[in-house]
């Protein structure tokens, strides 16, 4: 039975640990060839490990998604590996200091805007390049949040970030859905991942909290995010694009 991203080449940023990790396990799974890029590379070259004991041909390339020049460096190193580029998830990002916005520094803002915005931003754009020249279409996803979708006292910065991020999807996905090129977004709610670990270590806030926030009561599961990126990268999902697609548990729905 053909899997349904059978030799399928994708690239997957900030793919080293958390949801990015789980959406390259999913991947893999389905079929996929998977590049890994993220900062920490002991992590990138041991989620490739990880992908390889499944059964996929992985390779980790090295890059901070905030630079153009490495931008174009990782596409050209992908296609140089695997021949192509069908798919992407732009997955890398941080968070931001917790402070309402008169206490928030400009210096965590400029740093959140360039990695979890301007890197989204520089993926598209030369992703999409190389999808446009190959001339036969392909998917990308996006991490937005549901901090994408709603606001969040204390978290001007990365809000403002991932509300881009959203824009930025819907633009892309009127500009190309036309030449073959698809370009949705998904939008955790709280998952267990090191990110929501640190956030909790930061404003003190208990675990108990965030599930108090989950109608679905608990938190989610990377996989529970990387099974949503599979399905949207695939051609399962061939008539969506511009979505900003909430896995949430119920969240945005309060």
């Amino acid at each position: 039975m053909t899997k349904r991203l059978s030799e399928q080449a994708i690239l997957i940023t900030g793919g080293a640990s958390g949801i990015g990790r789980a959406a390259a396990e999913s991947c893999a799974r389905d079929g996929a060839k998977l590049a890994i890029s993220d900062v920490n590379v002991e992590a990138g070259e041991e989620t490739v490990s990880a992908l390889r004991e499944l059964g996929a041909d992985a390779v980790f390339i090295r890059a901070d998604v905030s630079i153009s020049s490495e931008v174009e460096s990782l596409i050209g190193k992908v296609v140089e590996k695997f021949g192509c580029l069908d798919g992407a998830f732009n997955n890398a990002g941080i968070e931001s200091s917790w402070a309402h916005t008169v206490k928030a520094s400009e210096e965590d803002f400029d740093r959140t805007i360039a990695v979890n915005l301007k890197g989204v931003w520089l993926c598209l754009k030369h992703e999409i390049k190389q999808m446009l020249e190959q001339g036969r279409g392909g998917s990308i996803v996006n991490t937005a949040s549901v901090a994408g979708l709603v606001g969040a006292r204390g978290g001007g910065s990365y809000v403002a970030s991932k509300h881009g991020v959203v824009g930025l999807t819907k633009t892309a996905s009127l500009e190309f859905s036309s030449k073959g090129v698809r370009v949705n977004s998904v939008c955790p709610g709280i998952i267990e991942t090191p990110m929501v670990t640190r956030m909790l270590s930061e404003t003190g806030l208990s675990k108990q909290v965030m599930i108090d926030q989950e109608p679905i009561g608990r938190l989610g599961e990377p996989k529970e995010i990387g099974d949503a990126v599979a399905w949207l990268l695939s051609n399962e999902s061939s008539f969506v694009t511009g979505i900003a697609m909430p896995v949430d548990g119920g969240y945005t729905a309060v």
